[in-house]
């Protein structure tokens, strides 16, 4: 049954006196509509902190061990890697990468950390003479082998053949991915595997260079492989 509330006066203790009908109540101020989104959106509130928070806390924790530091609570090991010749000793999380121990830790920023996934070949170095996605190693698993990163390859002010190739035939345009490339370059050819220009394509596939410079890449590889042989 409808209430009529005619008979309210503006006098009421329940109504303002400007008040000239139950509309103008203070009471409602809000419709039903307005108050179900509000009490929707504070417990959505409370929901998404009762569900981000942890993974927040694990994000931070991530990061840091991204960064070569240990998240917070993780124990530490002691470390000692051999890198172009001389003996480096870390203190590092065990989750620590190969690539974040020489970028982070050892200032080896020459080693370029690309996709991170093993598939681009920018943060190539040599392990023991072979190649080796750092992104993908641990440095715990090679403690104890001969590490040699871009900044390892000169003899002093003499740049390896490799090297020279590259500046003369224009094998890089950004040079992000250049350290890799020449890393790789290297190998290639120690490794018999740049004999003529199918070959070196195929056996340098693993490095990408996303602005397209291949024909100076192939060129200076074939160059430097010559010098190298002779």
């Amino acid at each position: 049954m409808h209430e009529d509330h005619d008979d309210l006066q503006p006098d009421d203790p329940l109504i303002p006196d400007d008040a000239q009908s139950i509309e103008d109540s203070p009471f409602n101020l809000l419709s039903r509509r307005e108050f179900i989104a509000g009490t929707s959106a504070v417990g959505a509130g409370l929901l998404a902190s009762q569900w981000f928070g942890p993974l927040d806390r694990a994000f931070a924790e991530d990061a840091g061990s991204a960064a070569g530091g240990a998240p917070t609570g993780a124990e530490t090991v002691g470390l000692t890697l051999k890198i172009n010749g001389k003996d480096q000793t870390l203190q590092v999380d065990p989750r620590t990468t190969l690539l974040d121990a020489l970028r982070e830790r050892l200032q080896l920023t020459g080693t370029k950390k690309g996709c991170d996934h093993g598939q681009c070949g920018s943060c190539t170095v040599l392990v023991n003479g072979r190649r080796v996605n750092s992104c993908l190693a641990l440095a715990l698993q090679h403690e104890g082998d001969e590490i040699t990163t871009i900044e390892g390859l000169a003899q002093g002010e003499e740049l390896h053949p490799v090297q020279a190739a590259f500046i003369k035939h224009d094998g890089f345009q950004c040079g992000y991915c250049t350290p890799g490339q020449i890393c790789s370059a290297v190998a290639c050819i120690q490794e018999g595997h740049a004999t003529n220009d199918a070959e070196i394509r195929e056996w340098m596939s693993g490095n990408l260079c996303r602005c397209g410079a291949y024909n100076g890449i192939v060129a200076a590889v074939r160059e430097a492989a010559g010098q190298m042989k002779a």
